[in-house]
């Protein structure tokens, strides 16, 4: 065989084992996603925390947005702050109330692509408030194959104020100064994955 034959073999071997994007129904992965905050604590530094289980759906072609959309729940009582006292405060009456509002949800509604990426416009359900909210998101990731599933991934970022959802708590400082901001930098690490198919299985 010469170099020519060789060489077109191996590409289209190369072709026949690269993973295909004609389904477009995926999953969000609970083990790689990811749902992070940050917060202005006496108005000194940052807290940071974030939730341990995200789950969800997504449907998205690999081409376009037309039809894409993506629905993320979100574990309330999972919220970890490396502060076993103050995670307990988060999740009571106070901040989260997760026995009364045990799901934080996010349902988009529409998509529009940016020199960086897209921005996912979507509804943002927490602590039994419904506000609409714009996640800035990166490209998504070229698709990957691990085992028999197929893995792509974002990473996504907003900003909310708290109190637009009702968790207002709060505590004044004796300079005068509150003891939490307002504003929440929300971080979102997303692992979408689906069954792998192959170009001979079409």
């Amino acid at each position: 065989m010469n170099a020519i034959k060789m060489a077109a073999t191996i590409a289209f071997v190369g072709l026949m084992t690269q993973p295909a994007l004609a389904a477009n129904d995926w999953t969000i992965d609970p083990a790689h996603t990811n749902a992070d905050f940050s917060i202005k604590h006496m108005t000194v530094a940052n807290v940071r925390g974030g939730f341990g289980k995200v789950t969800g759906s997504a449907k998205y072609d690999g081409k376009d947005f037309k039809n894409a959309s993506v629905e993320a729940n979100i574990d309330a009582s999972t919220i970890d702050t490396h502060n076993s006292q103050r995670d307990e405060h988060l999740k009571g009456p106070d901040f989260f109330d997760v026995t009364k509002y045990p799901t934080i949800t996010f349902k988009s509604k529409s998509f529009k692509k940016t020199s960086a990426g897209f921005d996912m416009v979507g509804d943002l359900t927490m602590h039994g408030v419904t506000k609409p909210v714009t996640l800035h998101a990166e490209k998504f990731s070229a698709p990957v194959k691990m085992g028999t599933d197929i893995h792509i991934g974002t990473s996504a970022t907003t900003k909310i104020n708290r109190k637009d959802f009702g968790v207002s708590f709060n505590k004044v400082l004796d300079n005068g100064g509150a003891m939490l901001g307002e504003e929440v930098n929300i971080t979102i690490e997303i692992d979408l994955s689906k069954k792998a198919e192959t170009a001979s299985a079409k």
